[in-house]
């Protein structure tokens, strides 16, 4: 892992959600924390996440979610980074509405981790740390 260079979050909103304003404050204390942050804006395609994520060599992908749809919408992005062969190496996070059951399933189809709303960004921080993947 090459600890002399920023850890690279990529945020992004995937599908139709409206709302992003709980995801530029996350990006704004990851960047606060001394993070490179890349923030893609709302309504993007898992597809279009997984390609910038190998274009910027992130580290993490944190998708912020209130629609509902984060079961679908997270497969996609899983498969999307499998796709490109950057699962091994990509932190995969999922932020927002998602209720208390769907932790241990969204865990189980291969997210890192799951913030619900609420979630401290200070725990946020301290995942990305922690869970960091070494790069190939």
């Amino acid at each position: 892992m090459d600890d002399a260079r920023p850890i690279k979050v990529l945020l992004a909103k995937l599908g139709l959600d409206g709302h992003d304003r709980g995801v530029k404050v996350v990006a704004r204390a990851l960047q606060d924390a001394g993070m490179e942050v890349v923030y893609m804006g709302m309504r993007v395609t898992p597809e279009t996440v997984a390609d910038r994520a190998q274009e910027e060599a992130a580290d993490v992908i944190g998708i912020s979610l209130l629609s509902g749809a984060h079961k679908k919408l997270m497969q996609a992005m899983v498969k999307a980074t499998e796709e490109r062969e950057i699962r091994d190496e990509t932190l995969i996070l999922v932020g927002g509405t998602i209720p208390e059951g769907d932790e241990e399933e969204l865990a189980a189809m291969g997210i890192d981790g799951v913030f619900p709303v609420g979630s401290s960004l200070a725990d946020i921080e301290n995942f990305i740390r922690e869970h960091r993947k070494p790069r190939a």
